[in-house]
C-alpha cells in the first residue's frame, strides 16, 4: 500500500505533511481508499463510495484550509452532496440523488477534506445502534459481534477503525458521543446552534439535533469546529461567538475545574459494573490532574422527561415519513419503512399539538433546571453509556412485541398505541442503554465522549462532560489535557486492516 504509515497520523498531521511536500496529496487519497477496501467488508462502515471524485480532488488545486488533502467520510443523514444520494438508511431514498452540497458540506469542503463517500446511518438516525435493513449491519471494530453504536455508528466505525482520521457526524440524543464510547474515539456534542443545518433546514428534531464530527484526536475536532462554526443565512438561532479557536483551547491547559460526577442514569435504570468502574478511573484521573471533584447530579423527572422526549421524537419521525413519501410521490406505507420507524410515525400521528407542545414544556422546564445546576459547577460527568458496547440485535425488538407491532403497522392503528399508552410504556425501556445523553440535546448544552477506559474484554467505554451553554472551549481544554495525560491514538482494535 502506498504510505503505510498513513494510520500514524490525525488529520491535521497527515494535512501538514501534504503542506511540506512530504507527501502527495493522492499518496494519502489511495491510502485511505485501501484501507476502506481491506476493512470495510468486515464492518460495513461505508456505505456509499465516491473514489472517482475523491481521486479527482486529490489531483486538483486544493482549498487552502487546515484538512487540505485529508481523507472524509460524511454521514448518510442530512448532510448533502450535489449528484449523490442521502439514503438516511431509507429504501425510497437510498438511489435518489440530491441537487445541491448542503451548507456543511460545503463548509467541510473548504476547510480542505477530501470526501471518499458516506457511512452508515439507522433509518432516520433514530435508533443508539446501527442496524439498517437498507444499508446493512455496521459493526464494532474493537469486536465485530458488538454495535459500533448509532446512529452515527458507520463514522464511528470508520474512525475507530483507522480508514479515516476524521468522519461527519450528527447528534440528536447522544448520535455523536454514542459511538465515539462505542468505538474508542473522540466525540464532541457543540451547543446548540453552533453549526449551520442549511439550507434545507432551520432546526431539526425541535433544535435537539445538531451537526459536527467524530475524530481520533481532540485537535482534529477542535480545528474542526472552527472551520465549520457560525450561522448560515436563514438560521433560525445561533450559538454564542467563542473567545478564541477551539484549535487554540484544546492546546491550553483548563484552570482548576469544579466538576460533579455521578453514575446515577436521568432516564433509564442501571448502570454496569464496567460503566462505573470507567467512571472511577475517570475521577481519580482528574483529581490527580488537579481539578475539584464533587459527587453530585442534576435533578431529572425521569418518567416525565422521558415520555416528552419521545413525544417530541414520534412527531419529527411521522413528519419525516410524510416527507419522504411526498417527494418520492406516493403515500406513506408500511412497506417503505422499518416496522419500528413507522410504528413510531403512527405514534406520532396519534398525537395532538397540544401533546406536541405540551412535551416541549415539560423539557423546556427540565432544561431550566439543569441550568441551574451550572451555576454552582464547571462541568458534569458522567458514563457516557449505561453499559459497554451490546451484541448485535441485543436492541432490536423481537418476540411477541414484534409481531403486536406488525399487527399495527399492518391496521395503521397508531389509535390504539395511544389508547395503550405506548409512550411511556416505550420511554420506560428506551433510554436504558444510553440514561445520559440525550437530556443535554435538550438542553443545547456542549457535551463530549473521551475514550479513557476499556474494559477487560478489551472494547472501550466513554467518559461523558457536559459543559455549560455556548462553552466548548472548557470541554476542549479539558479533553486536550486528558488526552495528553492518559493517550489513546496507540490504542489499535484488532479488526484493524
Amino acid at each position: 500500500m502506498a504510505f503505510p504509515e498513513y494510520d500514524n497520523y490525525d488529520g491535521l498531521g497527515l494535512a501538514e505533511l501534504v503542506r511540506t511536500r512530504q507527501v502527495r496529496a493522492t499518496e494519502i487519497v489511495d491510502a485511505a481508499i485501501a484501507r476502506i477496501e481491506a476493512a470495510n467488508p468486515a464492518l460495513n462502515a461505508v456505505v456509499h463510495k465516491m473514489y472517482d471524485s475523491a481521486r479527482a480532488a486529490a489531483g486538483g488545486p486544493l482549498p487552502d484550509g487546515p484538512f487540505a488533502a485529508v481523507p472524509f467520510l460524511l454521514k448518510d443523514l442530512h448532510t448533502t452532496c450535489a449528484g449523490e444520494p442521502t439514503s438516511a438508511g431509507n429504501r425510497l431514498l437510498r438511489d435518489r440523488r440530491m441537487p445541491h452540497d448542503s451548507e456543511i458540506v460545503r463548509r467541510f469542503r473548504a476547510a480542505g477534506v477530501v470526501i471518499l463517500g458516506k457511512t452508515n446511518t439507522p433509518e432516520f438516525g433514530l435508533t443508539p445502534f446501527t442496524e439498517s435493513e437498507t444499508l446493512g449491519v455496521a459493526k464494532n471494530p474493537w469486536d465485530p459481534t458488538r454495535t459500533p453504536g448509532g446512529s452515527s455508528g458507520g463514522s464511528g466505525a470508520a474512525v475507530g477503525a483507522r480508514m479515516v482520521p476524521i468522519a461527519g457526524a450528527s447528534d440528536g440524543g447522544g448520535s455523536i458521543r454514542i459511538p465515539a464510547s462505542c468505538c474508542g474515539v473522540f466525540g464532541l456534542k457543540p451547543t446548540r446552534g453552533r453549526t449551520p443545518l442549511g439550507p434545507d433546514h432551520g432546526e431539526l428534531w425541535r433544535g435537539f439535533a445538531i451537526e459536527n464530527v467524530i475524530s481520533r484526536s481532540v485537535r482534529d475536532s477542535a480545528a474542526m469546529l472552527d472551520a465549520i462554526a457560525g450561522p448560515d443565512v436563514g438560521a433560525p438561532y445561533h450559538a454564542p461567538a467563542a473567545a478564541e479557536p477551539f484549535l487554540t483551547s484544546a492546546g491550553t491547559d483548563p484552570r482548576r475545574l469544579r466538576i460533579a460526577f455521578t453514575s446515577q442514569p436521568f432516564l433509564g435504570h442501571s448502570v454496569h459494573p464496567d460503566c462505573e468502574k470507567a467512571l472511577a478511573s475517570t475521577v481519580d484521573l482528574l483529581r490527580r490532574l488537579g481539578h475539584d471533584l464533587v459527587e453530585r447530579a442534576p435533578e431529572i423527572d425521569r418518567d416525565s422527561c422521558g415520555v416528552a422526549f419521545l413525544t417530541v421524537l414520534t412527531a419529527e419521525t411521522r413528519a419525516d415519513i410524510e416527507w419522504t413519501a411526498r417527494i418520492s410521490d406516493r403515500k406513506p406505507s408500511r412497506h417503505d419503512f422499518e416496522l419500528g420507524t413507522y410504528v413510531v410515525g403512527l405514534l406520532g400521528r396519534s398525537q395532538s399539538a397540544t401533546d406536541y407542545v405540551n412535551a416541549v414544556r415539560v423539557l423546556q422546564t427540565a432544561g431550566r433546571r439543569i441550568a441551574k445546576f451550572f451555576e454552582d459547577v464547571d462541568v458534569l460527568l458522567t458514563p457516557t453509556l449505561a453499559a459497554p458496547p451490546v451484541k448485535i440485535g441485543a436492541l432490536k425488538t423481537a418476540g411477541g412485541r414484534l409481531t403486536f407491532l406488525k399487527a399495527i403497522a399492518a391496521c395503521d392503528a397508531g389509535w390504539l398505541l395511544n389508547a395503550l399508552r405506548a409512550i411511556p410504556a416505550l420511554a420506560s425501556k428506551t433510554f436504558d442503554f444510553s440514561p445520559y445523553t440525550p437530556m443535554f440535546n435538550v438542553t443545547g448544552q456542549p457535551a463530549m465522549s473521551v475514550p479513557l477506559y476499556w474494559n477487560d474484554e478489551g472494547v472501550p467505554i466513554g467518559s461523558h462532560f457536559v459543559g455549560r451553554f455556548g462553552e466548548e472551549a472548557t470541554l476542549f481544554r479539558l479533553a486536550g489535557q486528558l488526552e495528553r495525560a492518559q493517550p489513546w491514538a496507540s490504542r489499535r482494535p484488532d479488526a484493524r486492516p
